[in-house]
């Protein structure tokens, strides 16, 4: 992600973060609370009250209305959202799905159309943003190209989370950008397959049943072992942490797992791939 683009990729708008978090810090202190009691009052946590306060982590509006009214506030919070500047080109709504991301010590990701984002190539992440309708122009694609590069680098920190991922074959077998990057990325994923705390697995066609037929999902948990689940749409995504919602998405990443390769018989899966790239 060159200097200027990364700071506009890894934020909304960083500034206009850190001012809200000093907003709310001010109120915050002005009425007698600490960051944890804070939390506490909305169970979310010393951190999380931290996070938002540092403008490492984008406050939401049904957070910031119930801030204004506890912290007497007169809807200075909610208006200072409102107006924040929009300059990143992530949507607010996955903002904090990528802040757990980030920060996950765990991450179980099925998916059925594309190859799960942190394992595809660059070629393939600029086909992937050329297929969207309506089109993006090329300076947004190269953008969104270099945050999801970047986003890979979780699976190569000093200590990285443990990953699981589950793809459905009909993801590998479109050619997106052609048949140099489809070969490309399934040498990726191979050379991934063989990464120590990297379990991938294939869900091959013909299969009889399928645990995934309702969509792609993500598993998280976090530092506090909390879990959280991720969904997408086509106008919109959901992060999951109630634990019923999060339980029924465990529960089908466990059957999915199980009609999955395994581990072994997927590389052998990817070396024929490869063969017939």
């Amino acid at each position: 992600m060159g200097t200027t683009t990364r700071s506009r990729r890894a934020r909304r708008n960083a500034s206009a973060m850190k001012m809200v978090g000093a907003l709310l810090a001010l109120h915050r202190e002005a009425a007698g609370y600490t960051q944890r009691s804070l939390g506490e009052r909305f169970v979310v946590g010393e951190q999380q009250i931290a996070s938002i306060e540092q403008g490492r982590r984008p406050l939401k509006p049904d957070l910031a209305e119930q801030l204004d009214e506890l912290l007497d506030t007169k809807g200075a919070l909610s208006a200072a959202l409102k107006y924040m500047p929009e300059v990143d080109l992530v949507p607010l709504w996955a903002e904090e799905y990528l802040d757990r991301e980030r920060e996950a010590i765990a991450i179980s990701w099925y998916e059925g159309l594309v190859v799960p984002g942190l394992l595809q190539t660059e070629a393939y992440a600029r086909a992937v943003f050329r297929s969207r309708v309506p089109v993006y122009d090329e300076d947004e694609i190269e953008q969104l190209v270099a945050a999801r590069i970047e986003r890979r680098e979780l699976l190569h920190r000093r200590v990285p989370p443990t990953a699981s991922f589950v793809i459905w074959e009909a993801a590998l077998r479109d050619h997106l950008g052609g048949r140099g990057v489809y070969a490309e990325q399934v040498q990726h994923l191979r050379e991934y397959a063989e990464m120590p705390g990297i379990a991938l697995q294939i869900l091959p066609l013909g299969r009889t049943s399928h645990a995934g037929l309702d969509g792609p999902f993500i598993l998280l948990e976090t530092p506090e072992h909390q879990r959280l689940a991720y969904t997408e749409t086509h106008r919109g995504s959901q992060l999951i942490a109630d634990p019923d919602g999060v339980g029924i998405l465990t529960q089908k990443y466990a059957m999915l797992r199980t009609q999955a390769l395994n581990t072994e018989d997927t590389r052998d899966l990817l070396d024929r791939l490869l063969g017939e790239a």
